[in-house]
């Protein structure tokens, strides 16, 4: 047995030390994927979304980096756009807004979740609000309703099909996959 180990002691060295890098990467997205529960949590909670698409916007927008931009303008976890910013501290009376305190995690899920409600509430009349607000969070309300044309206005497969933007249909599908995942994984504590 030890002559064993001694002829294949580079590659089991090389096992252990895989399984032991694997062990550190798991641990690593763990802690990341849940560094911003707690401010997920409390916008979901005030606004009335579920904490799982809030959190699968922030998993697509930004990977939980608070420091995201995008290359149009788009800042912070939720990757709020600066006209959307704006209506959101109207709407909520902040003084002195500027849009680069969207920087700070509870203000930019405070808007985000803000604006995913007000998207939801907008298609709430479809057979399923979650796919238009998506698209409508990705592409706009009006690319929403050029999409949305006969009975692709309540029906979400037909209006998925009436899509014309494969990088937002894509957007779509994969945050739907990650609410569903992160409703299952993570679901919300009593009272959100």
């Amino acid at each position: 047995m030890i002559d064993l180990i001694k002829r294949y002691k580079w590659w089991l060295f090389g096992i252990i030390f895989l399984g032991g890098l694997a062990s550190w990467f798991e641990g690593w997205r763990s802690y990341h994927e849940h560094s911003q529960d707690a401010v997920i949590l409390a916008a979901s909670r005030k606004h009335g979304v579920e904490p799982a698409l809030v959190k699968a916007v922030v998993w697509r927008e930004s990977w939980f980096n608070p420091n995201a931009k995008g290359t149009s303008g788009e800042v912070g976890l939720m990757q709020i756009m600066k006209d959307t910013a704006g209506d959101w501290a109207t709407a909520q009376r902040v003084q002195m807004f500027t849009h680069h305190q969207l920087f700070d995690p509870a203000m930019n899920t405070d808007c985000g979740a803000w604006y995913l409600r007000k998207l939801l509430m907008r298609y709430r009349g479809t057979d399923n609000p979650v796919v238009y607000a998506l698209a409508a969070y990705n592409a706009g309300p009006g690319r929403v309703a050029k999409w949305s044309q006969g009975s692709a206005a309540t029906n979400s497969v037909e209006f998925l099909q009436q899509m014309n933007f494969p990088g937002t249909k894509k957007y779509v599908i994969t945050v739907s996959e990650r609410y569903q995942h992160y409703k299952r994984t993570s679901p919300a504590k009593p009272g959100w």
